[in-house]
């Protein structure tokens, strides 16, 4: 299967020489590249890859920057000459990070990791989209080791993404499942369950207070104290779903 990817690198000679590297990956298709944060997000936009190649430092804004302006993310690899931001490359969900110069084993590893999840993600989301919607009041099984619950969806008021899994929060449970945010989101109802962030799915009935918050977003407080922030390109479509 082939998976797209963009590469995201203020360094010229840095992007050909991956471009030459990625020549042997027949299945990572590169259908275009960027030099800055705001033209990277242009591209992800205009392609909606499977995954991007990502430097860190980049004049003006850097890639965990970038991140910080998308909904739904691509699979990530940063591609980085510093060190010192391994972890929180893995904080933000990032599925390797390769420092240069690049080594050819470990970039072979990276691209296998992404073979693997995105044929997961893809059956996934087709499985759920088969499924058909859930409503809040439809009861889920949730199994963390040996702990088992049954919940009604209308409790859940959150939903983060945690690497391939996804914490359900509701009372003071806060259990891991085997999920991803876009598998989750094919069975939800979009008009209770909104997609905050590349990281937050909330329950709109349980919001408590919406707050102005910096570079145009919005912060929600949800019943239990959880505050979660909606993104720029969110936020408009969160006033247009709640405005009269």
């Amino acid at each position: 299967m082939t998976k797209k990817a963009i590469l995201i690198d203020d360094e010229r000679l840095a992007r050909n020489e991956l471009r030459k590297m990625l020549v042997d990956y027949p299945d990572i298709e590169i259908v275009d590249e960027a030099g800055n944060v705001q033209e990277g997000l242009e591209k992800i936009d205009l392609h909606n890859p499977d995954l991007i190649f990502l430097d860190i430092n980049m004049p003006g804004k850097t890639g965990f920057d970038l991140l910080q302006e998308l909904d739904r993310s691509p699979y990530v690899i940063f591609t980085t000459a510093y060190d010192e931001y391994a972890v929180k490359a893995f904080e933000v969900n990032a599925l390797d990070y390769l420092l240069k110069p690049i080594d050819p084993k470990r970039l072979a590893d990276a691209i296998h990791k992404v073979g693997e999840l995105v044929q997961k993600e893809k059956q996934a989301v087709q499985e759920a989209a088969q499924r058909g919607k859930l409503t809040e009041e439809d009861q889920v099984f949730v199994k963390d080791g040996e702990r088992c619950w049954f919940v009604a969806l209308g409790d859940i008021r959150l939903f983060e993404s945690v690497g391939n899994y996804a914490k359900v929060f509701f009372g003071n449970n806060k259990p891991l499942i085997l999920k991803s945010l876009n598998a989750l989101e094919e069975r939800l109802d979009e008009k209770v369950f909104f997609r905050a962030n590349r990281k937050h799915i909330v329950n709109l009935r349980l919001v408590d207070k919406v707050e102005n918050y910096f570079n145009g977003g919005l912060l929600l407080e949800l019943k239990g104290g959880d505050k979660i922030e909606v993104s720029r390109r969110q936020t408009v479509k969160f006033k247009e779903m709640m405005s009269l």
